[in-house]
């Protein structure tokens, strides 16, 4: 997991100022800087949107007694997606993107549901209930 992190840390910085240089090439540097601040601003719009329905679903759950795990999911993908569109770049803002909107939000859901259930079924994960 480290070394996927690490090759995250290293990797997309990289690509991301290619990306840059060549858009500012492409468009010229006012355009990028512009397209950056405006992704900047739809994205803490929407990261604050689906923040707020997220909440509003969290409360429904637990106010029926239902356990919100899809919930929760969705409140770290809109975290992440909001943390990620917060930095300059295009290739992150992509990736924000695809966390903020609910319909390519939910394979990337199922992915991280696998991938909890895998650890919970090896013994690397384990989670209490009451």
């Amino acid at each position: 997991m480290f070394r996927w992190l690490l090759l995250f840390i290293l990797v997309v910085p990289a690509l991301e100022i290619g990306v840059l240089i060549w858009a500012g090439n492409l468009i010229g540097p006012i355009w990028v800087i512009l397209l950056i601040i405006l992704t900047g601003v739809l994205g803490a719009w929407l990261a604050k949107k689906q923040g707020l329905e997220t909440i509003r679903n969290f409360q429904q759950s637990v106010q029926y007694g239902q356990m919100p795990q899809d919930t929760l999911l969705d409140g770290a993908c809109i975290l992440v997606g909001g943390a990620v569109l917060l930095t300059p770049g295009f290739i992150t803002d992509a990736i924000g993107f695809i966390l903020l909107f609910p319909a390519t939000r939910f394979p990337i859901k199922r992915v991280i549901r696998n991938a909890i259930q895998k650890a919970m079924q090896k013994g690397t994960i384990t989670i209490y209930r009451k």
